[in-house]
């Protein structure tokens, strides 16, 4: 590969990103080439394995939400790693690939790169609280159950809006 020269000689050659050209390092690197990739593909086979447990994982997340389930703040990659982490499987927050940030409550999919070529896909279940949590597992929206409760009339607390002006205008004066 050809690269300006500033670029090889300040940063490639000093990290050990490359090597020049010559005889000796083409046949360097042609017999470590079946080592490196025998390195890449047990790490691909151990990805693999990992992945086909890791699928379709649930991880809870409780979180302080407003009225409308907007979260105060959001969940990061890093919340996802660590509730990854208790429920057994160890990754890195740099592993956890959030196309947007989660800002609501909700069930929220999240892909985990495990390798380059493996990535699986989680679900993160983020509530105000654990039996919240459960309902949003079981499809039922505890908003919008909040919302119902709230909008039906208590019968037994409401008074008839004739004893509400009757017992108002009346009074010893």
């Amino acid at each position: 590969m050809k690269v300006k020269p500033g670029f090889a000689r300040n940063y490639l050659l000093p990290q050990k990103k490359a090597l020049r050209a010559t005889k000796e390092n083409i046949a360097y690197f042609e017999s470590q080439r079946t080592q490196l990739e025998a390195n890449n593909l047990e790490r691909k086979s151990e990805a693999t394995d990992v992945g086909t447990t890791l699928e379709g994982l649930s991880v809870i997340i409780v979180r302080q939400a407003g009225e409308s389930g907007q979260l105060y703040g959001s969940v990061s990659a890093r919340d996802l790693a660590d509730a990854v982490t208790e429920a057994g499987f160890t990754i890195e927050k740099r592993q956890v690939v959030l196309e947007r940030p989660i800002k609501s409550l909700g069930m929220h999919s999240v892909r985990i790169v495990l390798h380059p070529e493996v990535s699986v896909m989680i679900t993160a279940n983020v509530a105000q609280s654990a039996e919240e949590a459960a309902m949003q597992a079981k499809g039922i929206d505890p908003l919008r159950l909040r919302d119902e409760d709230d909008t039906q009339p208590d019968l037994g607390a409401t008074d008839s809006p004739a004893r509400q002006q009757g017992g108002a205008g009346t009074g010893a004066g």
